[in-house]
């Protein structure tokens, strides 16, 4: 077989015709040192602060400390395979996590990826999971309240939508159920909740998503989760992936929820990172910028005005106490930086009071406004009393001799503590915590046996739901208190029905 001069000659212009160079450009170094989940690599001349970095092995890496002569780049992952000499790429993106309606229902690391079995998230989505929180003139005033189902919450330190409200307390005393029960609750309320859970036992994080799915909340809730068992660097990323992914739905006119499970874990193994990097340690051998790692963080949430579509971000932090002591580093930080705390105190969770909210150091800065009218009118004082009370309870227990003031505000103040008891995973509507925190106020529980406020409460609640239905639908739909001749006849006819123990 002959093949013709031209023939070839053509195919050869062809080829240079069709040709095109394509040059691919990387910046490639090296690994010159590699432990504990930390490289350093010489050769990254152009890399970017919190720029994914690529290991030869496939591990990806993030770009923390940028050096004349290296880059500290902490390790996203298994960090044994890597080796001094090995060959490390930019990839010229900054760390990204995916975000939107896809995760809903799934549980995923802090990278995105899902860990819950049920296969890949199909989203194209991303977001970095540094971005500037919205400015003074972008966010609107918190006026809308965030119903958390817990009566001491909403009627003592009430949570509005685009609030940041911390959650303090010791290790036990109630922390996440008062996230779960809130999350629970926004069941049918228009609302996005994300779990981020930091440094938990895998098993607690399983036990949580079980409640998520029993309750059937897990349909509107992603689970961050970065476990015991993670490398440091995941813990210290966990609540920045959370709250972009918040960012994507709030960004869309959607309401979000985000809880933090907990900062102290993130700020260990923020801390872990600096001191392994080589950054000067400070009070605690914290880094300088512990303060800069948490306010860049919850100053992300907000209440969107309008023209940006009017959604909010509420931000739940917890922060775990040794021994009570708020006046600790991180606790006095996280305090600094959002509208309130509520603090969960251990005596009290061990002397059968749930949720353990102290009154007196619990605050919400955003206050009536993040409540309906109805409960606005009806909790007015509530707080202030319970806190006088608890002072009054401990000099009482010295003497016998009381007078009739005192001893009427101990004894109101005992049925209130009943009544702000609450069983786990029982969240309460709006319109039911209402009618009675109104029989409290008003004194129609002052006849009533302390021992028998719980049931007396409980069998309230079944009665208007059988009996003043349309009372309840009023409270609720105007979120105004109705006429009081009807709310105090509904409370007087029930009183008729109710049986005290002792009779």
């Amino acid at each position: 077989m002959s093949i013709k001069a031209e023939e070839i000659s053509a195919l050869i212009k062809e080829q240079i015709e069709d040709f095109d160079a394509q040059i691919e450009v990387s910046d490639v170094g090296t690994v010159i040192e590699v432990g504990d989940g930390i490289a350093r690599a010489h050769g990254l001349d152009n890399c970017m602060a919190n720029e994914l970095i690529e290991f030869s092995n496939g591990v990806m890496g993030l770009a923390q400390n940028l050096e004349e002569a290296n880059v500290g780049i902490v390790i996203l992952g298994p960090y044994t395979d890597i080796n001094e000499g090995d060959e490390v790429r930019r990839t010229g993106r900054i760390m990204q996590v995916p975000v939107g309606e896809e995760l809903l229902g799934r549980v995923v690391n802090p990278l995105g990826q899902p860990i819950d079995g049920k296969g890949p998230v199909e989203t194209a989505k991303t977001r970095p999971i540094e971005s500037p929180a919205p400015g003074v003139m972008a966010r609107k005033s918190v006026d809308e309240p965030l119903q958390t189902g817990i009566k001491a919450i909403d009627a003592l330190v009430p949570i509005g939508r685009g609030q940041r409200e911390l959650i303090i307390g010791d290790r036990q005393t109630g922390k996440t159920t008062v996230a779960v029960d809130t999350i629970i609750n926004q069941k049918d309320q228009d609302m996005i909740c994300i779990y981020v859970a930091i440094g938990q036992k895998e098993s607690t994080v399983r036990g949580t998503v079980e409640t998520f799915r029993r309750y059937g909340a897990l349909d509107y809730t992603i689970v961050v989760s970065a476990g015991a068992s993670d490398p440091a660097p995941l813990l210290y990323l966990a609540p920045y992936a959370g709250v972009s992914m918040g960012e994507e739905f709030m960004y869309n006119g959607k309401h979000v929820l985000v809880v933090y499970d907990d900062l102290s874990k993130q700020a260990a193994a923020y801390r872990e990172l600096s001191l392994l990097l080589r950054r000067p340690p400070g009070r605690e051998a914290f880094p300088g910028d512990v303060f800069y790692l948490h306010s860049r963080l919850l100053e992300r949430a907000a209440k969107l005005n309008d023209d940006l579509g009017g959604g909010s971000l509420t931000a739940l932090p917890f922060v775990e106490t040794q021994a009570g002591d708020i006046a600790a580093y991180i606790p006095t930080n996280v305090i600094s930086i959002t509208d309130g705390q509520i603090f969960l105190q251990s005596d009290l969770f061990f002397s059968g009071v749930r949720p353990a909210i102290n009154p007196g150091l619990s605050v919400s800065r955003v206050g009536g406004s993040a409540q309906i009218k109805a409960m606005r009118k009806v909790a007015g004082t509530l707080r202030l009393d319970l806190a006088s009370f608890r002072e009054l309870e401990s000099f009482a227990q010295f003497g016998s001799d009381l007078d009739k003031a005192t001893k009427a505000k101990l004894d109101r103040g005992a049925r209130t503590v009943e009544v702000l008891k609450q069983g786990l995973h029982k969240p309460l509507a709006a319109e039911k915590q209402v009618m009675i925190i109104y029989a409290l106020t008003k004194g129609f529980l002052d006849d009533v046996p302390v021992e028998d406020v719980t049931r007396f409460e409980e069998e309230f609640h079944l009665w208007m739901d059988e009996n003043r239905k349309e009372l309840l639908a009023a409270i609720r739909n105007t979120g105004q208190l109705q006429e009081a001749e009807d709310m105090n006849e509904a409370i007087e006819s029930f009183k008729k029905t109710f049986l005290p123990s002792d009779k």
